[in-house]
């Protein structure tokens, strides 16, 4: 396994972010399909990077998923995976493993793909309306969640869960810390448990007195309203939670004090993106136009990616200065390294 060999852009300083980008162009990858436009059935819901930042996949409302190459923007090189008899409500590319993927559907159908051979090499069933999916970063182990608040750990090689938990309160899309032993629940109720792995036991507690009855786990506190997605910086410093409350919270890792949060979304958060760099954030809204790039050490807001509608679907690649988004139904690709010799400003 090797990495794509082409000249990388390294971290930009945030006041020559705009330079960078301000000229560049987004590569359309049309699906036949897509081209309805933004009142058809076929709206993108998520996208994904494998690993290496060589894939890239997405997930359709019709239950569609297609895996594309990005250097190859034509339908016919890009490889649609069916087999899902509801709708997919997640999908993840295995941490380790360039070509394995993950979907899981509200039927309560996890499946596990071999993208270079179109084959499901494993299915588990039986996880009631699951729409919640983590990979644990060694790729060993994967967490379920579904909608009555259940939590299933299963193995990609095993067609049977490992074990199951019942948590009080609904969760949304969990993230993973680097190390594998702790899991980011962010909660309906607007806040975000820190459970241990694979045990899924409160790993925090505060440091006061509480009331008969009354819990003693710490939580995380940075939204009024349902917390609908977590994800963590590549560098492991911040924690960004989104919530329908259209806020983005940024969390610092080592005391867990919200630094700083980002109020310029118009909807509901449904995805967080870090650059591989850690320096900047984007996230995913059901309303509104436009991808706002927020400095991730100052709040700023760095630049703004026209779209023509809203922009659900967001992800920055995993190796380099590359975002990947939705807009009206078509997966857009900007990516800076494809620039000819791009120039810093003096």
């Amino acid at each position: 396994m090797s990495l794509p060999s082409r000249p990388r852009v390294g971290r930009i300083a945030k006041e020559n972010f705009s330079h960078y980008f301000k000229d560049l162009k987004s590569q359309p990858y049309h699906d036949a399909t897509s081209a309805r436009g933004a009142g058809s059935h076929h709206r993108l819901r998520q996208i994904v990077w494998n690993p290496l930042g060589t894939l890239v996949a997405t997930v359709a409302s019709d239950k569609t998923i297609r895996v594309w190459n990005p250097e190859r923007k034509e339908l016919k090189h890009s490889t649609e995976l069916r087999g899902h008899l509801a709708g997919v409500e997640k999908i993840a590319f295995n941490p380790v493993k360039e070509a394995e993927l993950c979907s899981v559907s509200n039927d309560g159908v996890v499946k596990l793909w071999d993208v270079r051979t179109k084959a499901c090499v494993n299915e588990i069933k039986g996880l009631g309306n699951a729409h919640t999916l983590a990979w644990a970063p060694d790729g060993s182990s994967l967490l379920v969640g579904n909608r009555r608040g259940e939590l299933f750990q299963i193995s990609p090689d095993k067609s049977a869960v490992i074990s199951s938990r019942q948590l009080p309160v609904d969760t949304n899309q969990m993230a993973f810390c680097w190390s594998g032993e702790k899991v980011f629940l962010p909660t309906t109720d607007g806040k975000i448990r820190i459970l241990s792995y694979p045990e899924l036991e409160p790993v925090l507690h505060v440091n006061h007195a509480v009331k008969d009855g009354e819990s003693a786990e710490f939580m995380l506190k940075g939204h009024t309203a349902s917390c609908l997605t977590t994800e963590l910086a590549p560098t492991g410093r911040y924690l960004a939670t989104g919530g329908a409350d259209s806020i983005i919270a940024l969390f610092d890792t080592k005391d867990w004090i919200c630094q700083r949060t980002v109020s310029r979304m118009v909807g509901p958060v449904k995805c967080i993106s870090f650059s591989f760099d850690g320096s900047y954030v984007v996230a995913g809204c059901e309303e509104g136009s436009g991808i706002d790039v927020t400095h991730v050490e100052t709040g700023e807001l760095v630049y703004t990616f026209k779209t023509v509608g809203p922009c659900e679907a967001v992800a920055w690649a995993p190796t380099r200065y590359c975002l990947a988004y939705s807009d009206l139904g078509v997966l857009r690709i900007i990516d800076l390294d494809k620039k000819s010799s791009p120039s810093v400003p003096t």
